[in-house]
């Protein structure tokens, strides 16, 4: 079971879009999929964790890792099967990895988080705070969000990803993205 959440071979650029909650990632995933006619990957912790609460009125509990892990790469190698030029993700282990230290007592599942830091990409864009807050079902840190965008700049930092930090409208977010994406693709040809 271990070996799904290894990525599997692609041709394509990967790009993570990471951060803390309510920062925009979805919606710039859309947009940057739209732009280069290419597929994203959903965060698959979003439906889980929706069913969950729709369900069972509960939150994610550390049991439920693993389950988004394993939903989370499925998708990914997937979707990366499709396309040959870039893949958006929404999100990654590594983020997953980043929430269950935040949330969890430090702590992080080792198969987790040895997948986290073995899969690769090309780049992460590292969403900013300065977007509105939106509340839903699943969102519950408003009044953290500081300390989450220090988490996840940090987990970069520390595990030397290459990033792009985001901040501003969402147009300026979107020609930021696309000029770094461009230069990995013309790197690529």
């Amino acid at each position: 079971m271990e070996e799904t959440l290894k990525q599997q071979p692609s041709d394509c650029i990967k790009v993570v879009l990471f951060g803390p909650e309510s920062t925009g990632k979805t919606t710039l995933s859309r947009q940057l999929a739209r732009y280069y006619n290419s597929v994203w990957v959903p965060e698959y912790a979003r439906e889980y964790l929706q069913n969950k609460w729709n369900n069972e009125r509960k939150t994610c509990e550390p049991e439920d890792l693993l389950p988004i892990a394993y939903g989370q790469m499925k998708l990914e190698n997937e979707l990366a099967q499709k396309t040959n030029s870039v893949l958006i993700c929404d999100t990654d282990l590594l983020e997953t990895k980043v929430y269950s230290e935040a949330y969890y007592l430090g702590t992080c599942d080792p198969i987790l988080e040895a997948h986290a830091l073995e899969n690769s990409y090309d780049l992460y864009f590292l969403t900013y705070i300065d977007t509105p807050w939106e509340k839903d079902d699943l969102r519950d840190k408003p009044n953290e969000r500081e300390h989450m965008f220090r988490a996840f700049e940090n987990a970069l930092i520390a595990h030397n990803r290459p990033y792009v930090l985001l901040k501003g409208n969402k147009k300026e977010r979107l020609e930021i993205a696309v000029k770094h994406i461009d230069n990995l693709l013309n790197k690529k040809k």
